[in-house]
């Protein structure tokens, strides 16, 4: 009768290409959940301090005022004078709320004179855009 000769032992391995893998994987998950979580139809400017709750809306119209006395409507640079006519279309597919984002160093009488312009374009509900603490 005829031993076998007993198999030599493997010793386990680590295989590291699935652990790069999965590591690669959750890298671009995380980075296209944080690209999402950023609002990129406004401008930057410096908000003042407040308390506020959180807007859900679907696709918000914004007014954002710069502290050199610029008007933009969702990133289009508008003057004064045609922030009524450019203001108007969007108004009405967003059921005439309209989200002011001014710079905190912008001038108040540029700003009142904006809202003026936007409420004679059909806005009723202006929603103010402020810093959390």
């Amino acid at each position: 009768m005829r031993l076998r000769k007993s198999r030599a032992v493997r010793k386990g391995q680590i295989q590291i290409i699935p652990m790069i893998d999965v590591m690669f994987f959750l890298l671009a998950t995380f980075m296209l959940a944080s690209l999402s979580m950023q609002n990129l139809d406004s401008l930057q400017v410096n908000l003042p301090q407040g308390q506020a709750e959180k807007l859900s809306a679907d696709k918000p119209v914004t007014l954002t005022l710069t502290k050199d006395s610029e008007i933009y409507i969702n990133q289009t640079s508008v003057t004064l004078e045609t922030l009524a006519d450019t203001l108007k279309p969007l108004l009405q597919a967003s059921q005439q709320k309209l989200i002011v984002s001014a710079d905190e160093e912008a001038p108040q009488g540029i700003v009142v004179k904006a809202m003026l312009q936007a409420r004679n374009a059909g806005a009723q509900n202006f929603l103010i855009a402020v810093q959390h603490k």
